[in-house]
């Protein structure tokens, strides 16, 4: 395994792996070898990616991002030593207790550790042994000062429980032990089980937290970390499980949200039952309705219309799903804002059975054509959708906004390929906004990474100017889709050179040196595959435009 230095540069690095795929396609037996565990999958179609995998596969990582994101930290640490160990703790916690709008990194934060990459000042620091879970550490520390466990302290100014329960590494198992004996000794010396902090949540900070919205320590065991041992001792202690954000949160893991309601949690007032039915989870949703969830309460902040029943038919949920929902007292009469019927939005987003079991319970029988048509595309039925299209010609001129928007939401879901394609081919309206940020079937392609797809709607009228509901064209998607990677397996770089193809200008890098380029008239910053296509087409550009000799 190939060791980093103390302060590796990530531009070397980058720089490496582009060299490595140039041989290898021009056919080096050294490159190629180094390769050779990509050859079966890749093809001769190497990538950039290709060779940023092998890179990190050969400094003992298992992806290019988590490389990357280890040589920027440790790069870091080693800039800054005298705020080393607050890098470090900004990695072990979120920016709601440390300060700003990050997640956790604990396995980032556990590579640093294993490497020995993070400075310790101090080797009795008690903050240190609260983030990793050093009982033995903080039992010295009460024995010297039995006060300190009740006082906020340290460099995020936490008390000590916060401290054990918040800290990310629970999620680990090398630490997960530890941290859990940390807590019970906080909680058997007289640590207050429903201690709470302001968010520090950005526009809130470590230096002014946001007193009106508290974060307990049950918040961090069982809504952030999700460990069920520490969510039992706090419970079992007096924490409150009402605490307007465990619940919510803790639905990812099904053994902390039992703990929850047993312990009294309430689900009314908390979205919980909307937040499952973002996900497949059938047994969460049966459980919540069991411990007194109320199907016919709409989301907070929501219009009266966004309730439990149809929030699941515009998530595609299952016939069990909404069969629990009615079963439990979900309104089957309910419509939408626009006054359309629940069984009808069944069928408008391809859930016939739905639909059915809908139109059983209401004793409807007729459906109107131009639904039927609808129905026909959402599904991808296409022989159906010509016949009706064929029988009333003006179909697809009558749809409705409402109708219309469907394009974009089902461009939104991953398993609705057919769907889109059928709906673009018979004339839907492409440039239409829809989905949960308003923007059109270009954009939801893009942010998930389809490359076929966004080809295939360019291909067919879609315009990458076109913005959508966060005030920014194509270029926004690809570039927030290509760093933060919402779908596994996306392929931003097809869909950047599927816009290339399609009038996108080409880009220009940073004058100042920076691995941002400039596209479209601004600073983007896009993944290191997307960013050299942009720059690739710019260099091609300039080629061809060159006389022949």
């Amino acid at each position: 395994m190939k060791r980093l230095p103390p302060r590796p540069d990530l531009g070397h690095l980058k720089k490496q792996a582009k060299t490595l795929l140039a041989e290898a396609r021009a056919g080096d037996a050294a490159a190629l070898a180094r390769l050779q565990p990509l050859m079966l999958s890749a093809g001769n179609d190497l990538r950039l990616h290709h060779a940023q995998w092998c890179l990190a596969r050969e400094h003992g990582f298992a992806s290019w991002p988590q490389f990357q994101a280890f040589v920027l930290a440790r790069r870091a640490l080693a800039d800054d030593p005298a705020h080393a160990m607050l890098i470090w703790l900004r990695l072990v916690y979120a920016g709601d207790i440390a300060g700003g709008n990050h997640t956790a990194r604990p396995a980032l934060a556990e590579q640093l550790w294993a490497a020995g990459a993070v400075p310790q000042a101090d080797p009795d620091d008690p903050w240190l042994a609260c983030a990793v879970g050093d009982v033995a550490r903080l039992r010295a520390q009460i024995a010297r000062d039995p006060a300190w466990l009740h006082l906020p302290g340290g460099p995020l100014q936490l008390p000590p429980l916060i401290a054990v329960t918040h800290s990310s590494l629970a999620r680990l198992p090398v630490f997960a032990d530890g941290l859990r004996a940390c807590a019970e000794l906080l909680l058997e010396e007289g640590a207050d089980p429903r201690q709470c902090v302001g968010s520090r949540w950005s526009p809130a900070s470590l230096q002014a937290p946001d007193a009106a919205h508290p974060l307990s320590a049950l918040y961090g065991a069982a809504g952030a970390n999700h460990h069920a041992g520490i969510t039992r001792l706090l419970l079992d202690a007096g924490a409150d499980p009402n605490d307007g954000e465990s619940l919510y949160h803790a639905l990812d893991s099904p053994e902390c949200t039992r703990l929850l309601l047993q312990a009294g949690a309430r689900v009314p007032g908390t979205n919980a039952l909307h937040r499952v039915l973002d996900g497949d989870d059938l047994p969460a949703l049966q459980l919540l309705l069991a411990h007194g969830a109320d199907p016919r309460e709409p989301l907070a902040g929501s219009p009266p219309a966004a309730v439990p029943l149809l929030w699941a038919l515009r998530r595609r949920r299952s016939l069990a799903h909404v069969q629990a929902l009615v079963a439990a007292g979900a309104d089957p009469t309910v419509c939408t804002a626009d006054g359309t019927p629940a069984h009808i939005q069944a069928l408008r987003y391809g859930l016939p059975d739905v639909a059915a079991f809908l139109r059983s319970v209401l004793g409807v029988a007729d459906v109107a054509v131009d639904e039927l048509f609808v129905a026909a595309c959402a599904q991808g039925d296409e022989a159906q959708a010509r016949a009706l299209l064929a029988a009333q010609p003006g179909l697809v001129a009558g749809l409705a906004p409402a109708q219309q928007r469907l394009l974009p939401e089902l461009a939104a879901q991953p398993d609705c390929g057919a769907a889109v394609r059928l709906m673009v081919r018979l004339g839907w309206p492409i440039d239409t906004p829809g989905g949960d940020w308003d923007g059109t079937a270009l954009h939801h392609a893009i942010f998930r990474g389809d490359a076929a797809l966004t080809r295939f709607v360019l291909e067919h009228g879609a315009r990458w100017q076109a913005t959508h509901g966060f005030q920014d064209n194509a270029c926004g998607a690809l570039e927030w889709g290509s760093i933060n990677t919402p779908q596994a397996g996306g392929d931003w770089a097809g869909c950047a050179q599927a816009l290339l193809d399609h009038g996108l200008p080409p880009a220009a890098p940073d004058a100042n040196g920076s691995d941002a380029v400039w596209l479209d008239g601004r600073l983007m910053q896009f993944s290191d595959e997307v960013t050299d296509c942009l720059l690739a087409a710019a260099e091609t550009l300039v080629q061809s435009a060159q006389p022949v000799q």
